[in-house]
């Protein structure tokens, strides 16, 4: 069984940085074939895909906001997604996740930010950024 298991959040100033970590805990198991994707929630509002990337090829994906501000990748060796965040803005605050499921490459661009495509969740790490 995978588990997964965030850190690195924090608060910061605006235009600030911080990178989160996701890391599964099972290391022997093959996470090649895995797409692994980054959600963020704030009260009130649903859960949102954020960033994605299939572990095998590398492939990566980002929702129009963030886009030249994040950078997912991932460590595969040490079993562990990362997520760069520069330039941070108040909007981005919010409950981070990452979760997981294994999914072919194209499988994992058209559903990297669903929430139903994946099947693990880590229990979340907090940004908070502040003006």
């Amino acid at each position: 069984q995978v588990q997964l298991v965030e850190s690195g959040g924090g608060s910061v100033q605006v235009g600030g940085s911080l990178r989160l970590s996701c890391v599964a805990s099972n290391p022997s198991h093959d996470y090649t074939t895995y797409c692994i994707s980054w959600f963020r929630q704030t009260p009130g509002k649903e859960r949102e895909g954020v960033a994605g990337a299939h572990i095998g090829d590398g492939a990566t994906h980002y929702t129009d906001s963030v886009k030249g501000r994040f950078t997912v990748s991932a460590d595969s060796a040490k079993k562990t997604l990362f997520l760069r965040m520069n330039n941070l803005k108040p909007e981005d605050t919010g409950m981070y996740y990452c979760a997981a499921a294994s999914r072919t490459r194209n499988a994992c661009a058209n559903t990297w930010y669903r929430i139903s495509a994946f099947d693990r969740w880590g229990q979340g790490t907090q940004v908070t950024v502040s003006s």
